[in-house]
């Protein structure tokens, strides 16, 4: 290869790097949160156009291009018809099946989906359930993971059940990372790195360089971890 033809390939690498990216900007994140197995066959489709521009010198970078937008616009289209009509998600996107129902394996929705008891064990195990005389009811999803109600000997107890009064919680804001105070945080709580550094003087840590992590929650003490993998200070 001459310099001319690296010159090329990296044109098209970043012309295609910047193209994809906009493409999932405009698709937005459910493309990955909720991959469907058409979105997986979609996004193997845009890499191997993409690919074909790269490698194959007789395929021109702005065909690529226009086929990438052409398919884009047909998901975009498809993710607008799917937001406004309600009677097109069940032929689109696909819908949700009872697999699990009052505590019995529903044998037809395995076969239906194609889903055997191994690969189901393997789903309710990813939910932390490792038995199936824990679940009342079990939902095959349209993204092919599965979500669980466990029978009510095997839920895990609510505050309401324990009669117990609900304290609200703040989400945690943190305060050093990679030994290095990240201040906006503090600023964003009004504290100071006076404030910052007693706490760690308090816990026998004279430098924040010496925190791995350190993180504030509301009604909570300061929960820090060292450098030292055996050391955690709250």
């Amino acid at each position: 290869m001459n310099v001319e033809s690296y010159i090329s390939l990296t044109r098209e690498l970043i012309i295609g790097f910047f193209a994809l990216l906009l493409l999932t900007k405009i698709l937005g994140k459910n493309q990955i949160t909720q991959l469907t197995p058409f979105d997986f066959i979609s996004a193997l489709v845009i890499g191997e156009l993409l690919g074909n521009a790269i490698y194959d010198d007789e395929i021109g970078l702005h065909y690529v291009l226009y086929a990438i937008t052409i398919w884009g616009l047909l998901m975009y289209g498809i993710e607008m018809l799917t937001q406004k009509i309600r009677a097109t998600r069940g032929l689109l996107e696909g819908t949700p099946s009872v697999v699990i129902a009052k505590g019995r394996i529903q044998f037809k929705e395995l076969k239906r989906n194609k889903l055997d008891l191994n690969q189901l064990q393997h789903l309710l195990r990813e939910k932390g359930v490792f038995s199936i005389r824990e679940v009342e009811y079990g939902i095959l999803e349209t993204n092919g993971s599965v979500n669980v109600q466990k029978k009510p000997a095997f839920a895990t107890p609510t505050n309401q059940d324990l009669s117990l009064q609900p304290q609200a919680r703040g989400l945690p804001v943190m305060l050093i990372m990679d030994g290095e105070v990240i201040t906006e945080s503090l600023t964003l709580l009004s504290l100071s790195e006076e404030w910052l550094q007693g706490e760690l003087l308090e816990r026998g840590i004279a430098s924040p360089k010496a925190v791995l992590y350190a993180e504030w929650q509301e009604h909570q003490p300061l929960f820090l971890q060292t450098y030292q993998a055996d050391r955690f200070a709250r």
